[in-house]
């Protein structure tokens, strides 16, 4: 099997796709916009060949890229980047080079704009918030006439939080008009809840191999754009309402030989046509793996490998990797450099001790999401989470 791998060192953990695709007997083959000496030695032990392109975002030298391999490999059964960032060029390559093995051009917008997905979660029958995209103030007026405010804007091609906003008044509606940014925004009305994930890697069927959730703060558009402290928490089992709603989403999306990352509220108030206290409603899809080292929190929370579990599906269609059925929690939680606090690095270190499975500083790229600090540990219950958030993020007076 040729495998191409898209930007194998960006988030760095990546370099372990790699290495179990190489260890199930595929040839790996990169193509990244770092240098082949700037990478990390244990990618550079997966990779048979490596292709430096000055600019990913030119199409041209991606093709070229593409056909350099295949004219020296033979035919290439596997594109890939697992990165939201360049899931379109992923898409847009498999259909030049009539690669069966993933999501062509034709069918990648309903996967990437928030206002396309609303089709598919009807077609699976999953509630989810009324959503305009907008086009003239007079247009966006009526849409909150009927739904009232607050609601949120958001790019309709957009990753995380970022250049998300809540209106909350006439006045901040007439605001954001004023200063429209010049990209398609949608607008969707506002839904009080926590925000749940359904992970998952499906095979060629569409069906679940290895399933996760997470929990995320409902309040992660301030942790952008205020930069406040980060947490969230993988938890023991999914929710069995949650899986349900997610298995479905992965069949009215069309879901195959994927590591995804769904999104869903968890309803803590209730809302009229959408559901009571407790219920899930459809957020948007994520067509990759949760960002940051969420996989590696789901491999702690799991005692398990999604990695291995990931390239048993490319190379087998199948999970060989059987459930350990040890399940906890893996908590992650993230400081700011700007920010005092309580507990020393030393302290966290020593208190926490083997529970502590992870204690970097994070790129500056993703400092803005995942802050600049981060600590992850495994916790066997709620209340050990909840003591870990508590000492890492207290802050000093």
């Amino acid at each position: 099997m040729n495998f191409i791998f898209v930007s194998p060192h960006f988030p760095r953990t990546y370099w372990n796709f790699c290495d179990r695709l190489k260890k199930n007997g595929a040839n790996v083959l990169g193509i990244g916009d770092a240098p082949y000496n700037c990478l990390e030695p244990q990618l550079k032990d997966c990779l048979t060949e490596y292709y430096f392109v000055d600019n990913m975002e030119d199409y041209d030298k991606m093709y070229r890229a593409v056909a350099f391999f295949a004219f020296k490999y033979g035919r290439i059964d596997w594109i890939e980047s697992n990165n939201e960032y360049w899931l379109e060029s992923d898409a847009r390559l498999r259909s030049d080079f009539n690669i069966a093995s993933g999501v062509r051009a034709e069918q990648i917008a309903g996967w990437k704009n928030k206002f396309d997905m609303k089709k598919f979660y009807a077609a699976g029958k999953i509630p989810t918030a009324r959503c305009h995209r907008i086009t003239t103030k007079e247009a966006a007026q009526k849409f909150v006439d009927e739904v009232q405010f607050p609601v949120i804007v958001k790019p309709d091609n957009g990753v995380g939080a970022h250049d998300t906003w809540k209106l909350s008044s006439q006045v901040e509606f007439d605001n954001f008009f004023d200063h429209l940014p010049p990209v398609q925004y949608v607008m969707e009305e506002f839904v009080a809840g926590d925000i749940y994930s359904y992970d998952a890697i499906c095979d060629s069927h569409g069906e679940p191999l290895f399933e996760s959730s997470s929990v995320f703060p409902p309040s992660i558009m301030d942790i952008v754009l205020k930069e406040e402290d980060l947490s969230y928490w993988t938890i023991p089992q999914v929710p069995q309402a949650l899986a349900k709603l997610g298995r479905a989403a992965l069949k009215s999306f069309g879901v195959k030989n994927r590591f995804v990352h769904m999104e869903f509220f968890r309803l803590t108030q209730a809302k009229k046509g959408l559901g009571a206290v407790g219920d899930f409603v459809g957020l948007e899809v994520n067509m990759r793996p949760a960002g940051g080292y969420t996989p590696d929190m789901m491999n702690y929370a799991h005692s398990t490998d999604v990695y291995q579990i990931w390239a048993d599906m490319v190379c087998s269609d199948k999970r060989l990797l059987k459930d350990s059925g040890d399940h906890h929690y893996c908590v992650y939680a993230a400081r700011r450099d700007k920010r005092r606090y309580v507990h020393s690095n030393q302290e966290i270190v020593e208190r926490y001790g083997e529970r502590l499975v992870m204690n970097e500083r994070m790129p500056q790229v993703m400092a803005a999401t995942m802050g600049n600090q981060m600590y992850m540990a495994k916790a066997k219950t709620q209340e050990d989470k909840d003591e870990f958030l508590k000492f890492v993020l207290e802050q000093a007076r």
